[in-house]
């Protein structure tokens, strides 16, 4: 039987690290995503939302030498965990499978609809006005510079995000979008990205360089 989700958050926030952008809110963002995602796409919940859940009950920084192992060290843990509950061997593996898949630095393939949603649901969470907090929180907690004084929005130099914030929108977060599956997902990405490229116009006239 599926454990309820207020026990799957109990869990969980005993888990995280301290990080200030994979702490609790991501993670309830990520299954508010996750929800609204399987509803319009017909995935299983009882997949999708325990996925959701404990996708980060593993979560290593940023700049750890390991992190790309993180999301796999996570599905197992979660597996361990919900063994307890008696649920089928069918459904520990899809749920595994769509926890070690959500990660971006795994590259990990979404093999399931459920897992495409998982991965979809937590990539939503890098884009928009909660995707630029969480770059920005996650490159001071790093000591990264906010931008490059030279060239801002990386007009003439390759994006260097180990050493300036805003060079993350064009080494990674602007790549999202092409990555997501779901119809559904793609449209909240479109939507989040304007805002974004917004936010870039108005640093760019705040700092008196344009930006593209």
């Amino acid at each position: 039987m599926t454990p309820d989700e207020s026990i799957l958050e109990d869990f969980i926030a005993t888990r995280l690290a301290a990080d200030p952008a994979h702490d609790i809110e991501h993670v309830r963002r990520v299954v508010t995503n996750a929800r609204r995602i399987a509803l319009a796409e017909g995935a299983d919940l009882d997949v999708v939302l325990p996925a959701a859940w404990l996708h980060d009950c593993v979560c290593l920084p940023k700049n750890h030498p390991e992190r790309y192992l993180a999301s796999r060290q996570a599905a197992r843990m979660a597996t361990e965990y919900l063994q307890a509950f008696g649920l089928s061997q069918d459904r520990l593996e899809a749920i595994a499978h769509a926890i070690e898949a959500h990660s971006f630095s795994a590259g990990i393939q979404a093999r399931t609809l459920e897992a495409r949603v998982v991965q979809d649901a937590d990539r939503l969470d890098a884009l928009g006005a909660i995707g630029i907090s969480r770059c920005l929180l996650t490159g001071g907690a790093i000591q990264r510079a906010l931008y490059s004084g030279e060239d801002p929005f990386c007009t003439v130099r390759e994006p260097d995000d180990n050493r300036f914030c805003i060079d993350h929108f064009y080494r990674k977060l602007f790549t999202v979008a092409g990555t997501l599956h779901t119809r559904s997902a793609r449209q909240e990405a479109s939507n989040r990205i304007a805002f974004m490229q917004a936010y870039l116009q108005q640093l760019g006239h705040e700092i008196g360089q344009q930006a593209p």
